[in-house]
């Protein structure tokens, strides 16, 4: 798997600013970035500030929409980063500590990452002759295959939520206790990475002497200071977040727009939105669009087309809310209007019906996904075309995250009917789609 034309560009982008930062001149992280930005045309007035925010740590942001491969440029990104790193004569262990910000993607990461026939591990065992360890917290608190002679070996990989070091819970603390699993490292880790009030067999202290990268994947989700308080704590060399959607306090170095995922037909562009007047306009509009594609797509197929299955996603409202559109209100309605039980799945917090299935398989029965946040991000399935939203949202962030989820193109390649090529928006909600105007913009 090679990278795409925009993925190398913003390889190289991230390339320029290590370049930066290796200057012997290079001063404060403030001045590296505004350099950076200047040794690529932007006049010193238009540049934002960078925002230091762990106290010197070099922490940069790639900016990518949905479907652009995020994850393949993470695994790209690591091997330049620990290369700049070993230029101020920091040798191994090369340690990579990856947040995500739910179990879904954590499993989605780690399974990829394991398989070695995956591109992301392919690439990996590329960059580093085939010394890849890959582990999550489990893994590493019972030091299976984690300890002081395996980290010295390639690159190491601990894939955890962002959850896994916050807050006082019994599962968060078990990394800030003595661990004789880890004993291996006792005498090994710099005597000022420790934090003093624990043991230094402790999983944080671990983490502290070996210095990692931090990747954080979706990191519009790690912006509050007890996340940046945990990031911190883990004494990383550098930073490297990736989202669709950055907060303002991102130090973005790369951008990249939706037109150069288009380009590469990864995306169904344009996004064709409709307001209706009313909920049940935008449930009965949604089907009929959905079963009009569906036959179009079969007739695709007929003439040697790839099988498509085109799919609507409603988003429902919480079930706190007053409003009547829940999910298992919509999944009544979608019933009533004909819909085969076998052809909805729910998917909540705590309620998943796409468990175990293969939604690209002709074998799968299903049509319509209804969700109320459990699909904002990590979550991409091609044949979602549709998305019909029966929920108020503000939120910019939440209405490019939720919209992304039926931009991926299927097959990455564009068919040859048009209408197989564009993803499709219904609202009936004044705040969604005035939202939506401006995520457009």
């Amino acid at each position: 798997m090679e990278l795409k034309n925009y993925q190398q560009r913003v390889m190289d982008d991230l390339q320029a600013f290590l370049d930066c930062l290796l200057r012997p001149d290079s001063g404060s992280l403030k001045t590296v970035f505004a350099d950076y930005w200047q040794s690529k045309g932007m006049a010193a007035d238009k540049i934002t500030p960078y925002c230091d925010k762990l106290d010197g740590v070099p922490n940069v942001c790639l900016k990518v929409p949905t479907a652009g491969g995020k994850t393949f440029l993470a695994v790209n990104a690591l091997k330049p980063v620990f290369d700049a790193r070993a230029h101020y004569g920091r040798q191994p262990p090369q340690m990579v500590v990856w947040l995500v910000p739910s179990e879904a993607i954590l499993s989605q990461t780690l399974k990829n990452l394991h398989d070695v026939q995956h591109p992301y591990r392919r690439r990996l065992n590329t960059d580093f002759g085939g010394r890849v360890q890959v582990f999550d917290k489990e893994d590493v608190l019972r030091g299976n295959g984690f300890d002081a002679d395996t980290v010295q070996s390639g690159v190491s990989v601990l894939v955890m939520t962002f959850d896994s070091l916050k807050g006082r819970s019994k599962d968060a603390l078990r990394a800030f206790r003595e661990n004789g699993n880890l004993a291996s490292f006792a005498g090994t880790m710099p005597s000022e990475t420790r934090l003093p009030e624990h043991d230094e067999t402790a999983l944080i202290n671990v983490l502290r002497g070996l210095n990692p990268m931090i990747v954080v994947d979706e990191s519009h989700n790690a912006a509050t200071p007890l996340s940046l308080d945990m990031i911190g704590s883990l004494n990383p060399c550098f930073v490297l977040e990736l989202t669709a959607t950055p907060r303002e306090s991102s130090n973005i170095i790369s951008y990249v727009g939706a037109s150069a995922l288009k380009n590469e037909q990864m995306v169904k562009l344009p996004v064709i939105v409709s307001r209706l007047r009313t909920q049940e306009d935008v449930m009965t509009a949604a089907v009929t669009l959905r079963d009009n594609l569906e036959r179009e797509a079969e007739a695709a197929r007929q003439h040697g087309g790839a099988y498509i299955r085109p799919i609507v996603l409603f988003q429902a409202e919480p079930k706190s809310k007053d409003d009547k559109a829940t999910f298992d209100k919509v999944k009544r309605d979608l019933t009533k209007l004909g819909i085969a039980p076998e052809h909805i799945a729910i998917k909540t917090a705590d309620i998943n019906e796409l468990k175990n299935q293969n939604l690209l398989s002709p074998e799968c029965p299903i049509r319509f996904m209804i969700t109320v946040n459990a699909l904002k991000e990590g979550w991409d399935c091609p044949f979602a075309y549709i998305l019909a939203s029966l929920a108020n949202r503000s939120s910019e962030t939440d209405v490019t995250q939720i919209v992304g989820r039926v931009l991926r193109q299927p097959y990455a390649r564009y068919q040859a009917n048009q209408n197989l090529n564009i993803s499709y928006v219904f609202t009936s909600s004044e705040q969604f789609d005035h939202t939506l105007n401006k995520v457009a913009e």
